[in-house]
């Protein structure tokens, strides 16, 4: 009798750092591509475009490669050393989301998922083909399948055991091999994610928009944002863990032990007055290797300028005010918004004048239409 080759791939998927290793099959039928379906028609993917060109990719594993039979998937930890949620109460610092502060997970992963995929291959003899989640695969549906866990109420993937920090990777090989029981959904009566969001994202348990949530905004989002967003994003700059953090699977978690996905010091509540300075190299430089450096500069800067109008940090205009002649449009219409919101009497004392030198027909809508708080005596 042949040994049960589970054995070998989660031997080697242990040895290259991957916390958990479980298979499903890939050519069964399932409804997560009816679900993704209904939340595109409902628009609310907002600006994410690509989820509607590729929907018919994503709709099931065999859309991606009617060779597959077998789905393995992986999860490797990246856990917090602490409860992030005490950063989002210093509003002179930015919040960076736990994911983005040590490399980029997605080449840590796929190198790691190459050499494992390799090995498999050999050992196998069949076809294998690697994800991440930049490929049009649906993987939080296959890992539930594959019983790493559930999609909670907040559409993530948790865990009995790591709770809501798993990266997920994929390898779908063209082999039969025998799949492992799948998750069932332990959220019972808790709403804690849904109530933890700060944008009321969800409109109802297991649904999101993503047009109101803040990773998305930060993200995903190339303009200026929605004003009713703004306020509520606080100090966060670049993705937001709340609904993540909230979960009360997370007693259950472990620290990230993989080095390369540990939070960097820098990247840890970097104070605002720091990030406002950047320019381009100087931003390249600081996210080297990091997620956050695909955003660009100058969405980032629209972020950190929203953060600063939040913070009633006073020492933060004159940076502030340098912006208002930044290169980038984006980056003038935020830093616009954001003296509005810290020095009300200077931004009035400016408007004019720069209604009159301002090209841009978007930063010129900032001018007019950024509401001031109101002055002593003047009411809430």
């Amino acid at each position: 009798m042949a040994a049960d080759p589970r054995i070998f791939i989660r031997q080697r998927a242990a040895e290259l750092g991957f916390g958990v290793c479980r298979f499903a099959s890939a050519s069964e039928p399932w409804s997560a591509g009816e679900k993704l379906a209904h939340f595109v028609e409902a628009d609310r993917h907002g600006d994410m475009g690509w989820m509607e060109t590729t929907l018919e990719r994503r709709a099931h594993p065999t859309a991606m490669w009617d060779g597959a039979r077998t789905a393995i998937v992986l999860g490797m930890n990246y856990g917090p050393d602490e409860d992030p949620r005490p950063e989002l109460d210093q509003p002179s610092a930015g919040y960076i989301s736990v994911y983005a502060r040590g490399d980029d997970y997605h080449e840590v992963i796929k190198g790691r998922l190459k050499i494992l995929a390799g090995q498999i291959a050999a050992r196998l003899g069949q076809e294998v083909k690697v994800f991440v989640d930049t490929a049009p695969l649906m993987e939080k549906p296959l890992a539930q399948r594959a019983g790493l866990g559930w999609q909670g109420k907040h559409t993530n993937l948790l865990s009995r055991t790591h709770g809501s920090w798993l990266f997920l990777g994929v390898i779908l090989t063209a082999a039969e091999i025998e799949a492992d029981e799948a998750e069932s959904e332990h959220c019972g009566r808790c709403t804690a994610c849904l109530d933890a969001c700060p944008t009321n994202a969800f409109p109802a348990p297991f649904q999101i928009d993503a047009r109101r949530c803040l990773s998305y905004l930060t993200i995903e989002y190339a303009g200026a944002w929605p004003r009713e967003f703004r306020v509520a994003t606080g100090n966060r700059i670049y993705g937001c863990d709340d609904c993540l953090a909230a979960c009360p699977w997370n007693k259950f978690a472990q620290a990230a032990s993989e080095a390369r996905l540990q939070a960097r010091e820098a990247l840890k509540s970097p104070p605002l007055a720091e990030l406002l300075a950047l320019d381009d190299p100087a931003f390249r430089t600081l996210f080297a290797k990091s997620p956050v450096k695909r955003i660009g500069r100058d969405r980032f800067l629209r972020n950190v300028l929203y953060a600063a109008g939040n913070s009633g940090e006073t020492g933060l205009v004159g940076a502030v005010e340098r912006l208002l002649d930044d290169a980038a449009s984006m980056v003038r219409g935020a830093a616009t918004w954001a003296l509005g919101r810290l020095a009300p009497e200077r931004f009035e004392a400016a408007r004019e004048a720069r209604l009159a030198g301002e090209a841009d027909e978007a930063v010129r809508e900032e001018w007019r239409a950024t509401p001031l708080p109101p002055r002593p005596g003047e009411g809430g």
